[in-house]
């Protein structure tokens, strides 16, 4: 590694007070940031980082190198980048978060796409049901499945609705009957979609009429994969994603519950810390990703 690569290492340590998360950030091995760094503090003379079992931190001579290298650094950083731009070239990491079942239902194809495309563009992605601050834990990019965006922090933009269905096993509607209308729903078993111990709350409407059930069973959980698999296996209905349940509905599986009945509309949508100008390589990224979920993969 050359020097520039090894004070871009420290700096990365520094910021991120460390070594684990550093070696996130920058796609390297925690074994490999340390090694980094110490030969950095043996060349120096100095001791740069004060180590912990709960933290690492700037010494006093590593806050003095930190504040005359990192300025240089950051602008040949951004030199490098303008000049790839210029011609068109994407480069480096992007961070991306994403929910877990369209990460493992679209996105593998959509990296390998993009991966022989953009051979030098790395992405590293991390998958969560739950909901991701973009700006606090420093990614480039969230893929979100929601209602209309509240975030007043970030950048947005929607590229399709992704409609949902209520769904039932046949076993489960020829042991307990199959609800008519809403009103219906008290008597069965609802599966929830929710972060937390309080029950998903499902909104119904057709035409002029509107319909709100709180859904409780014995299960709720924030990963719609899991509920459509408690849904085959007989433990009530749940409200999810077509994409989610396309094969086991045609495969019979599943069956549509109350198919009259609409729920509200929620999105696929990209999330952007509040970037002044998107980097190019995102900015590709988010391209790229659009256009194969509208031609190739539609939700």
């Amino acid at each position: 590694m050359g020097e520039l690569e090894t004070i871009r290492v420290f700096l990365a340590v520094a910021e991120q007070r460390s070594f684990a998360g550093a070696a996130r950030a920058l796609g390297m091995t925690p074994a490999s940031v340390t090694r980094m760094v110490a030969a950095l503090e043996e060349r120096l003379g100095v001791q740069l980082f004060k180590r912990t079992t709960r933290q690492v931190s700037l010494t006093s001579a590593g806050t003095i190198y930190s504040a005359r290298v990192g300025q240089p650094v950051t602008a040949l950083a951004e030199a490098a980048e303008a000049v790839r731009e210029s011609q068109g070239l994407t480069s480096g990491l992007i961070r991306v978060s994403a929910p877990m079942s369209l990460g493992i239902r679209v996105l593998p194809s959509v990296l390998s796409q993009f991966a022989a495309l953009h051979p030098q563009t790395r992405v590293a992605l991390t998958l969560s049901d739950s909901f991701v601050d973009i700006v606090e834990e420093d990614f480039d990019l969230a893929i979100r499945i929601s209602g209309p965006p509240t975030d007043k922090s970030t950048i947005w933009r929607k590229i399709c609705p992704v409609p949902r269905v209520l769904v039932a096993s046949p076993p489960y509607l020829a042991a307990q009957g199959t609800p008519r209308t809403p009103g219906d729903l008290g008597e069965f078993r609802c599966l929830s979609y929710a972060n937390g111990p309080n029950p998903e709350e499902w909104r119904l409407s057709r035409g002029s009429r509107h319909h709100t059930h709180i859904a409780s069973g014995a299960f709720c959980a924030n990963n719609g994969d899991l509920l459509a698999q408690l849904a085959i296996n007989g433990e009530g209905i749940a409200l999810l994603p077509r994409f989610i349940v396309a094969q086991a509905l045609e495969a019979g599986q599943l069956v549509q519950v109350l198919p009259d009945w609409s729920v509200p509309e929620i999105w696929l949508t990209l999330f952007y810390p509040p970037y002044d100008r998107l980097p190019l390589r995102v900015s590709t990224f988010s391209d790229f990703f659009e256009v194969h979920v509208r031609e190739t993969r539609p939700l």
